[in-house]
């Protein structure tokens, strides 16, 4: 297995070289890893003490913030690495201002493997929710390099659980210091498979949006487009998500109701597509320095066509909508849900525990088809107090949640 895998690397690794000569991800992804052993050796010493944070992508960077803040806090003479695999997190947090050097993760050859850990010699490495690359994880461990697993999940289906455990990815996994897990579920299947070295402190985002209550989230133009209406806020849309919208704008959209949409990709054919198809006066956010005031307040849709702001843009909500859930899966509902309001997504949601937990709950509601969107959003717009209850629900959810940083930096105490 050994063998198949470092071929499987290698084989990964060619195909993206090919594809980077036309696809710009993939060329990001190969042209971030040239000359990384000087570009980390320019920003870490021989004698400097490095704690190492790798993160798969943006998601992850955002689900390991609170983890990386604490210990940048915690021990301010160490130096701090972060790592990222995808170029979606790379390229938005490469200058972000709580690490000292940031990179890309190179390819997962033993020979990186080992140069990697020459010119970083890191103290600990904290692995955020998942991604498990077995030559640096082993090599990490033949140097007695501790590892910890932050906010992770596990599920059935993976590899690391068929044959009871005994398979080489299992064994690989139980190289691992320690696992800080969100749920009892996974906890059950490590345990299952003799590992035992976990503990259950739940998902580190919710650290993060809970913080994100209690900062300044004023925005002078949603002042003026909210007015005192009430607000839909629409994040992370895709056009199947916002097809759903369609009739609820052209037939059904009150006087005191407006909607905020916040597409994922910013096409502008594809905003000017959904435009086409409603009767509404709406306002780009790139078109506000020529919107005048009245305008603004006049338009009943606002498409907030920027990124950076979305999570502000939340606290003036009063029903959410998450996108994603007609794709891949729903996109972040926690950063929506902390200010306590009710939230709708789509069918594809059942990988994101936050989601089933609320559910469960009564604060989130997945739908499958228009008749069940207009069904739920229908009640929710127009019987308050059950808007409002479900809301409390779910910002309840994430206020009372564990402090799994806490619970994560006392162990860590007891290793650095």
């Amino acid at each position: 297995m050994q063998g198949f895998y470092n071929t499987s690397i290698k084989a990964y690794g060619m195909a993206l070289k090919l594809a980077s000569n036309f696809n710009e991800k993939a060329k990001l992804w190969v042209d971030g890893r040239k000359n990384w052993e000087e570009k980390i050796a320019s920003k870490i010493s021989e004698t400097d003490k490095v704690l190492w944070i790798h993160c798969s992508s943006l998601g992850e960077f955002e689900q390991g913030r609170p983890v990386i803040e604490a210990l940048k806090e915690k021990y301010p003479t160490h130096k701090i690495a972060v790592s990222f695999f995808s170029p979606s997190g790379y390229e938005i947090r490469k200058n972000y201002q709580g690490a000292d050097v940031i990179f890309y993760l190179p390819l997962d050859t033993k020979s990186n493997a080992e140069k990697l850990i020459k010119v970083l010699h890191p103290e600990i490495l904290v692995l955020v929710k998942y991604e498990y690359w077995f030559n640096l994880i082993t090599e990490l461990h033949q140097q007695k390099i501790p590892i910890i697993v932050v906010s992770s999940i596990f599920r059935e289906s993976q590899n690391f659980f068929k044959k009871n455990g005994n398979n080489w990815f299992a064994k690989k996994l139980s190289l691992i210091n320690h696992f800080f897990i969100q749920n009892q579920k996974s906890k059950n299947l490590l345990d299952s498979i003799q590992i035992t070295q976990n503990t259950i402190a739940g998902d580190t985002r919710f650290d993060r949006v809970k913080q994100i209550v209690h900062q300044d989230n004023q925005l002078d133009f949603m002042n003026s487009f909210k007015q005192n209406s009430k607000l839909i806020v629409v994040g992370s849309s895709w056009p199947k998500d916002e097809e759903l919208f369609i009739n609820l704008i052209n037939q059904k959209l009150t006087d005191d109701w407006k909607i905020v949409f916040a597409p994922h990709n910013l096409n502008d054919a594809e905003i000017s597509s959904f435009l086409s198809k409603i009767n509404q006066k709406a306002v780009k956010f790139s078109d506000l320095e020529k919107t005048s005031q009245q305008d603004l307040i006049d338009s009943k849709i606002f498409i907030l066509n920027t990124i950076g702001i979305l999570s502000k843009v939340y606290s003036y909500a009063d029903i959410t909508y998450i996108g994603g859930g007609f794709g891949a899966g729903i996109h972040n509902t926690l950063e929506a849900v902390t200010f306590g309001t009710p939230v709708i997504f789509g069918p594809k949601y059942k990988k994101f525990q936050e989601a089933v937990d609320l559910i469960e709950i009564g604060g989130g509601f997945s739908i499958t088809n228009q008749n069940e969107f207009d069904t739920i959003m229908n009640r929710l717009m127009n019987d308050e107090n059950y808007r409002k209850e479900s809301g409390k629900k779910a910002g309840d959810f994430v206020q009372n949640s564990p402090n799994a940083t806490k619970i994560i930096l006392q162990y860590l105490e007891n290793m650095l």
